[in-house]
């Protein structure tokens, strides 16, 4: 499939115009970072599909052959725990990295088994300990918003939580847009709050009326009921879709981009727009910019989403499969570790040097660490 290629819609300096006015550097600049922010989007959209592919075929695997592993060594620690020469400091060791792994894997797992290891060492109970977070996480999110969630709500479900929290407050956003409409319409407006609405529906209908002139411009030449060659004919609908779906969307700078296609624009028509022109193309431009800064925080946060990374990571198209690519190594040598910490709690003299080990660097262990 032959790709098509896209001319640049750019304001030129010439012999007729040494210097760009400010209405010019503000077009090209906002062209440049929509250019920009397109360029990141189709990037995001090559990158993610062979993330996906990697991220199952390897990582997945990775992840459930750790936690098969855990598994056995929660069950390791608890036979070790019992066994003679011990001393209470080991064994009050052995009882906090049970409690640690066995909570992480019944939290990834809901394993009942598990959870009843969990309850024996900690000392506590799972399910008393993640109703008591939730609520916590309710109390505090009716505080931070203001808002009170409801008695009837399902606390053993985080998701019921969060969108019980969405709900409410567009609950109360409604409220609050109607009481202030009602305001609005019981007060009397000025003549100069009546000229200034005025205003603004008078520029609405010119940005309207500046997109609806290039298109007009384009359907004029493409219409493909116009065109006698049936070959021809269907290369005009193909470009016919492409100019609908910009004018659909408001995408100015498609539509221009088309024109300087199709060669119904040259150089000198976009160097020779005027001011008012470019102040009404400047506007839809910055809206167009504004949307597409939209789109990639949604596109980069339902990957961060997907895939179970923080929010606070920063992630590129450019760098997630190298990044993907270290996380495999490490968890290759997690599993690699785990498999050796198993040989050493078969044996008691094994497991307290182990155990001695662990002590020795207990001030930097991190048991929250998924390679741990």
């Amino acid at each position: 499939m032959t790709k098509t290629h896209v001319k640049t819609v750019n304001i030129a300096t010439g012999n007729h115009q040494p210097q760009l006015s400010k209405g010019q550097k503000v077009f090209n600049n906002l062209i440049k970072q929509i250019e920009k922010k397109r360029a990141r989007l189709a990037a995001w959209e090559r990158a993610v599909p062979p993330y996906r592919q990697k991220y199952i075929s390897e990582w997945v695997p990775l992840i459930d052959a750790l936690a098969d592993l855990r598994n056995k060594m929660v069950h390791g620690l608890d036979g070790a725990y019992d066994q003679k020469g011990l001393s209470k400091t080991e064994r009050r060791l052995i009882a906090d990295l049970i409690t640690e792994l066995a909570g992480e894997l019944v939290a990834a797992r809901s394993d009942p088994e598990m959870k009843g290891i969990y309850n024996k060492y900690s000392r506590s109970d799972y399910d008393s300990e993640e109703a008591a977070d939730l609520e916590g996480m309710q109390f505090a999110l009716e505080d931070v918003l203001g808002v009170e969630l409801g008695e009837d709500l399902d606390l053993s479900s985080p998701d019921d939580l969060l969108a019980r929290a969405r709900a409410k407050m567009h609950e109360r956003q409604t409220q609050f847009d109607a009481a202030r409409d009602e305001r609005r319409a019981k007060r009397t407006q000025s003549a100069k709050q009546l000229a200034q609405e005025a205003r603004q529906q008078a520029e609405k209908r010119q940005l309207s009326q500046s997109i609806r002139e290039v298109y007009r411009k384009l359907v004029s030449a493409l219409h493909p009921d116009r065109e006698i060659d049936p070959q021809e004919g269907v290369r005009k609908t193909a470009l016919m879709q492409r100019v609908n779906q910009a004018y659909d969307k408001n995408n100015l700078l498609q539509l221009l981009e088309l024109q300087l296609e199709l060669e119904h624009i040259d150089q000198s028509a976009i160097n020779n727009i005027s001011e008012d022109r470019l102040k009404h193309y400047n506007k839809i431009l910055k809206d167009q910019l504004a949307e597409l800064e939209q789109e990639i925080v949604h596109v980069e946060g339902g990957f961060r989403a997907q895939f179970g990374i923080s929010p606070f990571v920063e992630v590129s198209p450019g760098t997630i499969l190298r990044d993907l690519a270290s996380d495999i190594i490490g968890l290759q040598h997690a599993n690699r570790d785990v498999e050796k910490d198993l040989l050493v709690v078969n044996d008691i003299k094994t497991t307290k040097a182990w155990l001695k080990a662990i002590q020795r660097r207990s001030r930097t262990i991190d048991f929250d660490d998924p390679y741990f």
